[in-house]
């Protein structure tokens, strides 16, 4: 098998393409042979022990696969050599074949994909999770997505379409608002490269604000952070939710006086541990998901694909924050 590999703490261009042995399945174990990785957002920070989770090295970084069971560990039952699966492995997935844990791989519909499979349950699972399970988004709701763009973002917009919500799409750049339109986003807004001055911050309020319209936003997805999460909160409904889901640009100071003045609520999104703390949830809103897919209501935005010996190139496509949507990995 091939894999690329963090050898040493650092960026992408750290990564070496590797062989190894095959891997073999151990007690409830299936292997896989990955036919395609999903790149998000933690692989660039876990490259850098920045994440929560610090595989010892040397460690494959990639915790989103599609591919089909080759092998079958003792105990399994409820899988088969030649199903078409997708699984989380949060990290080990640049590679030709991993071994998992059999309750970690979900069945794929056989229209799906592989390539729309390991784009598909880290980014519409947390979305989903946020504006459902911690949101409450509800049938004519204003939505605002910061970083919209992305592959959380780009899920949340498809997803607030679906649950009957007005998306407001917040980006960088007009290429990306241009994006955000083509799926589905009502309304854009530019915002600055920068949200570190006051002028900046109030501008963005500013155009939230007129935006929403006099009501506000009722449900607010933060995938940015830093110095924009303040400006937002300003422009919250009465009894909105403001969800934290992650800081690219840095973890947010926020006055808690906002709170109390907009009787709104900061919630946090760490869907992640939803997973693992329930289960049964989780499986209903995969159910949910795979419905909204094969009705053609939500389907990944893939916007780049890489081989795996390019696996550094496309990390560095999001440590730029340049991606829009999702970026993918392919096994030759």
């Amino acid at each position: 098998m091939k894999a690329m590999l963090s050898t040493a703490t650092g960026g992408p261009e750290t990564l070496e393409l590797t062989e190894l042995p095959d891997p073999t399945p151990g007690k409830g174990q299936v292997v896989i042979r990955v036919h395609a990785a999903g790149l998000n957002f933690p692989d660039t920070l876990m490259i850098r022990d920045l994440y929560q989770i610090k595989p010892p090295r040397p460690f494959a970084p990639g915790g989103e696969i599609a591919g089909e069971v080759v092998a079958l560990g003792e105990g399994v039952s409820d899988l088969a050599v030649g199903d078409r699966i997708l699984a989380l492995t949060s990290y080990g997935g640049f590679a030709t074949h991993v071994a998992i844990d059999a309750w970690r791989a979900v069945k794929i519909p056989d229209a799906m994909p592989y390539e729309d499979a390991a784009c598909f349950v880290f980014t519409y699972g947390t979305s989903y999770h946020a504006l459902k399970d911690r949101g409450y988004l509800a049938n004519g709701d204003t939505l605002l997505i910061l970083g919209a763009a992305g592959g959380v973002g780009a899920a949340a917009i498809e997803l607030g379409k679906a649950m009957g919500a007005r998306v407001i799409a917040a980006v960088s750049s007009e290429e990306k608002a241009d994006f955000c339109r083509r799926i589905g986003a009502d309304e854009t807004l530019i915002y600055a490269r920068e949200m570190d001055s006051r002028d900046a911050q109030k501008e963005l309020s500013a155009q939230v604000k007129a935006l929403a319209g006099p009501n506000g936003v009722n449900v607010a997805y933060d995938a940015v952070g830093g110095g924009y999460a303040e400006p937002v909160i300003r422009a919250m409904a009465w009894d909105g939710r403001f969800l934290v889901v992650g800081f690219p640009a840095g973890i947010p100071k926020i006055p808690a006086n906002l709170a109390l003045l907009k009787s709104c609520q900061i919630v946090g999104v760490f869907w992640g541990a939803s997973v693992m703390r329930d289960p049964a949830a989780h499986a209903a809103n995969m159910k949910d998901l795979f419905t909204l897919y094969t009705e053609g209501k939500i389907k990944p935005q893939i916007s780049a694909s890489f081989p795996l010996e390019q696996a550094a190139e496309a990390l560095k496509l999001m440590d730029d924050r340049k991606a829009m949507g999702k970026v993918v990995l392919t096994m030759s």
